[in-house]
């Protein structure tokens, strides 16, 4: 059976297709989490199948290890793993000095403990995820359930002194009932449309009693690999100082991502 891909599906693939190059036998690897990322898991599990490619995954979520077991990847825990060769995962936003924003996906704790004990992150994205100045995307914090009421008033007072454009805090729901972490938390939407200093904020941020982590990723990611819909690709290399584009040929009708859904 055939089926055809859109173009922001096309462009998640080509980014994960190309990711895949930086992949080695051997290799420990962290994986992400989200729509993007599972192309990624997917792209490695064919490599596994076809190449023989022997890795330990890492992953940052119970759905990605799910979807890696599935494809055929090795999974081991970060505390097997002690120290990982490199971590690809998505991105909700990213900046021209690969600052990043994540956690839309609820993983952002895991994947920011998994992304710093590696030693090097890359990111895989479609063009749409960068901006000029973080904070477009609501920045997720992740907050432990007891008290969390309390949690959410302090860090919504604590945003009148930060240079941010929006003060809204959400706490998110799963349907009717709030979200729960992996970890079993919270995570409270900050709807900040501008953050003027990502740095600063997210030192200030994790300062709040009841605030575990924050989705700001700030020099953490070392490339990011972003895919178009026509099948360019283009990398960018924070610590080389380069762009380098290419293009990927995708198969319309490669039967292993007919079931993938975001």
């Amino acid at each position: 059976m055939s089926f055809e891909l859109s173009p922001i599906d096309k462009a998640k693939f080509v980014a994960a297709k190309q990711a895949t190059q930086y992949v080695q036998d051997g290799m420990k690897v962290g994986l992400g989490t989200g729509s993007t990322a599972a192309w990624l898991v997917k792209c490695l599990g064919e490599m596994v199948e076809k190449e023989g490619l022997k890795i330990k995954g890492v992953p940052t979520s119970t759905r990605t290890a799910e979807l890696a077991r599935d494809v055929g990847i090795e999974v081991i825990s970060l505390d097997e793993a002690k120290w990982l060769d490199l971590t690809i995962d998505g991105t909700d936003e990213y900046d021209g000095n690969l600052n990043l924003i994540k956690g839309g996906g609820g993983a952002l704790l895991q994947e920011k403990i998994v992304a710093t004990a590696s030693d090097q992150m890359i990111v895989i994205a479609d063009a749409s995820k960068h901006v000029e100045t973080l904070g477009h995307f609501p920045l997720p914090i992740e907050v432990i359930p007891f008290g969390w009421q309390t949690t959410k008033t302090l860090v919504e007072e604590t945003l009148i002194g930060l240079d941010v454009l929006g003060r809204q805090v959400s706490l998110r729901m799963n349907g009717d009932a709030p979200y729960y972490t992996d970890e079993g938390n919270h995570i409270l939407d900050l709807h900040l449309n501008r953050i003027g200093n990502a740095r600063q904020f997210s030192l200030v941020i994790n300062q709040i009693p009841g605030v575990v982590e924050n989705g700001l990723f700030i020099d953490i990611c070392d490339i990011v690999v972003i895919g178009y819909g026509d099948g360019r690709v283009e990398v960018r290399d924070i610590n080389a100082g380069s762009v380098e584009e290419s293009r990927i040929d995708f198969v319309e009708a490669d039967n292993l991502f007919a079931d993938l859904n975001d």
